[in-house]
């Protein structure tokens, strides 16, 4: 048997990395080795894991999308708390993931500043974010479900959907639970317009197309 470190592993961007019969001690191990500063995003489900490498396209739209809901939130007056790319898991559900980014809103005031989570005591995220420029081999839309994340949105080839947890499972809607008064689905063309014309400039778009809608 030829035993690989995971450091000698190296997953190309746009690449994934697929592992299977990984148990929970040794997906507790992998991510332990991992660490926190690397470039990867981890799934895993009833023993397969997935190790994906994001392309800068995929940051790029990742990035934009969060700093949208921030200026949202700030402009619609809502606290807010974002967690990045946490590592959320459950073992006795045996999931985990990382999204592109999460946020608590209607939970925000029970997880105001702390920095360690059990999702057996701590809510989950209340909205988590998923870029999917590269195709994912492991569906993770069954483990945010495990997870109990109530909205998930989905950015794919210039659309973003929203999907809702009813009963266990995902059902896409046509208005988000955390800003209920906006059409969300109009932020990836509000992105495309700025692309070329820099960060601030589709900051203030963002924030007056809020106060037209909001208003």
């Amino acid at each position: 048997m030829v035993t690989l470190q995971l450091r000698q592993l190296d997953v190309p961007p746009g690449q994934r990395l697929l592992l299977h019969d990984v148990s929970w001690a040794e997906f507790d191990a992998i991510l332990e080795e991992l660490g926190q500063h690397r470039n990867t995003r981890i799934a895993y489900k009833d023993g397969l894991l997935e190790i994906m490498a994001p392309l800068p396209e995929h940051e790029y739209f990742k990035q934009s999308i969060s700093i949208a809901i921030e200026d949202i939130a700030e402009e619609l007056n809502q606290d807010y708390e974002s967690y990045g790319s946490t590592t959320w898991r459950k073992q006795a559900e045996k999931a985990g993931l990382e999204s592109d980014n999460c946020f608590y809103f209607q939970n925000e005031a029970l997880v105001r500043g702390k920095l360690k989570f059990d999702l057996n005591q701590d809510p989950p995220p209340d909205l988590a974010l998923e870029i999917d420029i590269t195709n994912k081999s492991l569906d993770r839309f069954p483990i945010y479900a495990r997870l109990g994340v109530a909205e998930i949105w989905c950015y794919d080839q210039g659309v973003l959907s929203i999907y809702l947890l009813q009963s266990g499972q995902y059902v896409q809607a046509n208005q988000s639970q955390v800003f209920p008064t906006l059409k969300v689905q109009e932020l990836p063309q509000l992105i495309e317009e700025h692309r070329d014309k820099g960060r601030l400039a589709l900051r203030r778009t963002v924030r007056k197309w809020v106060r037209v809608q909001g208003g």
